[in-house]
């Protein structure tokens, strides 16, 4: 048995690393917004101490949360090994607004914090305690790299650290000892003996495709053309617009939320799914947004790169990233949001005929066996070719009432990571019945965030009355 320990990234994990420059941070989070309940201090602020020690005591339920980066000699690939001089103060801190804070003040706070590189020196992640708010509130603002977490990851995290019990007490922290890390030899020579015996492990799992080579030709005829078409949809343009340039390291960051139910009725009553009623939203956002700019939507090829769960039931409450990309076109040229949704109903429904999803795995376990980081590669040619112009990503959250400390959580709205030449995102986190929307984007190619944060809920409107909803809402409401 070997005197170390660590932990190898994924090939997706570390592609996350490989397209990090200092402008394109890849690192996500989220604002979440509690009542200060029970947690507050005797000064009328927040127990920060308390908050602390919590967060301390449940660690031992996330160990990514403890390791920071090493490289392995002569290569691209990094792993995980214990961070040695772990300090909880240093990754959980305390600010405050100039009370009473209002969420304008917050939503700047949070750019500001999410504008801010993580050290790879230490472990990949910041939770900062807000208070100062008004309406008896304070916020948690949490951000942690990429390639430490998907959406799915991240909110089975929530279940770690929140609760559905108002319970107020803190547990005992478990003692923990840093494993020791390897060194540098044992990480070369781990690496080369990996590399030498995935392939033969590979076929030693599938032993019936020696015995049948039509099978085996047929599942390396399905990877090639899975390959192929999700290239293929990553490397054909998307139409320029404003927000489609360079960017720079400075983020602006704001927030919407509506009934999750209002959403619901919307697609039940035009079809799809909850994900193609926030797609046609984000569509006749982005149509009322270029329009205003003076940008005729009509002849354009809108894309979002939408991430789609790979995650299977057993491999919840696991770190890393197990995720697909789809290129889907939104209809910005068309006017009439029932036809709008219907439009993206069609896209998704061929989306999940399409094998894109499996092509980002063959890409990903053909990487594995590479001494360079093909997917990697892969994603920094296809992002400078513009694939897509936003990335707009969904992640289903607890429908019931979660508490820290006691403190109930009334909000949670995420922030999604930008890429190079793509300056506004779109992320939702579903949660106790309230679908909540974060939208970020580069601070210099849409001063106007909040405008289109506005476009976002006339756009929604739009479908409600498509639906016949605000009818039905106002018939009921005169009764």
């Amino acid at each position: 048995m070997p005197g170390y320990a660590y932990d190898r990234l994924s090939v997706v994990d570390n592609s996350f690393l490989a397209i990090e420059d200092p402008n394109a941070h890849q690192h996500v989070g989220a604002v979440m917004l509690f009542e200060v309940g029970p947690l507050r201090n005797d000064a009328g602020g927040v127990d920060i101490e308390r908050v602390q020690t919590y967060v301390d005591a449940r660690l031992h339920l996330m160990p990514r949360y403890r390791q920071r980066l090493t490289r392995v000699p002569l290569g691209t690939r990094l792993v995980w090994v214990d961070d040695d001089h772990f300090n909880i103060h240093y990754h959980v801190r305390h600010t405050s607004l100039p009370r009473p804070g209002d969420e304008r003040q917050l939503k700047r706070l949070a750019a500001r914090i999410i504008s801010q590189q993580l050290d790879r020196a230490k472990p990949l992640w910041e939770m900062w305690i807000v208070e100062g708010l008004a309406e008896d509130r304070f916020a948690l603002v949490v951000k942690s790299h990429h390639s430490m977490i998907d959406g799915i990851s991240g909110a089975d995290l929530m279940a770690v650290l929140l609760s559905p019990m108002s319970d107020t007490a803190v547990p005992e922290c478990p003692m923990w000892i840093p494993r020791p890390a390897p060194s540098r030899f044992a990480l070369l020579r781990d690496e080369w003996m990996r590399r030498a015996s995935e392939p033969l492990a590979a076929l030693g799992e599938r032993p019936c495709a020696l015995t049948n080579p039509m099978t085996m030709a047929a599942r390396a005829t399905e990877g090639v053309r899975a390959v192929v078409e999700t290239l293929g949809a990553s490397f054909w343009p998307a139409s320029p617009t404003p927000f489609n340039r360079a960017i720079g390291p400075h983020r602006r960051f704001d927030w919407t939320m509506m009934e999750l139910g209002a959403v619901k009725a919307v697609k039940d009553r035009l079809g799809g799914t909850v994900n193609d009623v926030v797609l046609a939203t984000v569509a006749g956002a982005l149509r009322r947004f270029l329009e205003r700019r003076r940008i005729n939507p009509d002849m354009l090829d809108i894309r979002a790169n939408v991430p789609v769960s790979l995650r299977t039931a057993a491999e919840h409450g696991t770190l890393g990233n197990r995720i697909a990309l789809w290129m889907t076109e939104l209809p910005v040229g068309e006017r009439d949001p029932a036809r709008r949704l219907a439009a993206v109903r069609a896209t998704t429904t061929r989306l999940k005929r399409s094998k894109q999803a499996m092509g980002a795995e063959v890409l990903a376990a053909v990487s594995e066996w590479t001494s360079s980081t093909l997917l990697s590669l892969a994603v920094q040619l296809a992002t400078r070719s513009r694939p897509f112009n936003l990335t707009v990503t969904n992640v289903p959250g607890p429908q019931i009432p979660l508490y820290l400390l006691g403190a109930p959580l009334q909000e949670c709205y995420p922030m999604v990571n930008l890429l190079a030449n793509q300056g506004l995102g779109v992320a939702l986190f579903s949660y106790a019945g309230r679908l909540c929307w974060g939208c970020i984007c580069d601070w210099d190619l849409v001063p106007d965030l909040h405008d289109f944060v506005g476009d976002i809920e006339a756009s929604f409107a739009e479908l409600e009355h498509a639906a016949g909803l605000v009818a039905l809402r106002a018939a009921s409401s005169s009764m």
